[in-house]
Formats: structure tokens, C-alpha cells, sequence
């Protein structure tokens, strides 16, 4: 599994866990209506990718923005969030730039990473899409 898949598990498995949590028990699946397997895609726009960071923030106890910085996207998560963990999904995601020109290679990772969370089925805040 990929960096990204890492995060976008963390991010779309968490919002199912707390939809599970939260959520009436659903009436067995019919053949019509067969049940949903793991690892499936979430529906388009149906995970709320700032409500699960901005809970995984507060619940991390630090003073985290994830809206701006891939680093602290990635420690709001629990992930690695090292100058070589990111370089390694800035090569995942096709970066060309300098790898070590940190402050570039951050801005881009976040766009793209927010640009792919979207792709997936998140729901991104506008001002960030």
C-alpha cells in the first residue's frame, strides 16, 4: 500500500468506523440489494474529509492545520510525516520539482493529496478544493 492509500484509508476508514458507531443497525441485504465489500470505494461526496481532521486534531492533543500543511495533515492521521516520508509521496504522486526544496514540495504534496482525497469520494471544503 502506497503513502496516499495510507492516508486516504486513515481518512475514509475512520469516517466509516464513526458512521458504523453512529448509525441504526441497517436491515440484512436482500439479493436486490447486495451488501457493500471492504475496501470498497466511499460514494462520491459522502465522506466529510474536513469533519474526520479536524476530530483526528482534537483528539491529537496538538495544535495541528491540516488545511494548510501536509505535515500536519500527516500527524493529525498518526502517519510519518519526515522530509524522506514525504518525498517518497511526492514520487508516489508524480512530483518533477526539486525534492529538496521542502517548502515547494509541501505546498504541492497538500494540493495534490487534497486534489485526490476529492477524486476518491471525499468531500473537501471549497476554499481547498
Amino acid at each position: 500500500m502506497g503513502i496516499f492509500d495510507t492516508i486516504k484509508e486513515a481518512i475514509f476508514g475512520k469516517a466509516k468506523a464513526d458512521e458504523a458507531s453512529t448509525a441504526p443497525a441497517a436491515p440484512a441485504p436482500t439479493e436486490a440489494a447486495p451488501a457493500p465489500q471492504a475496501g470498497q470505494p466511499a460514494a462520491a461526496g459522502s465522506v466529510d474529509v474536513a469533519a474526520v481532521l479536524d476530530d483526528a486534531v482534537a483528539k491529537s492533543g496538538q495544535k495541528l492545520n491540516w488545511r494548510t500543511s501536509i505535515v500536519d495533515l500527516m500527524k493529525a492521521l498518526g502517519l510519518d510525516s519526515s522530509l524522506s516520508h514525504r518525498q517518497e509521496l511526492a514520487k508516489e504522486l508524480g512530483y518533477t520539482g526539486d525534492a529538496s526544496d521542502s517548502a515547494t514540495l509541501n505546498i504541492w504534496l497538500h494540493k495534490q493529496v487534497i486534489a485526490k482525497l476529492k477524486a476518491n469520494g471525499g468531500k473537501v471544503p471549497a476554499d481547498l478544493a
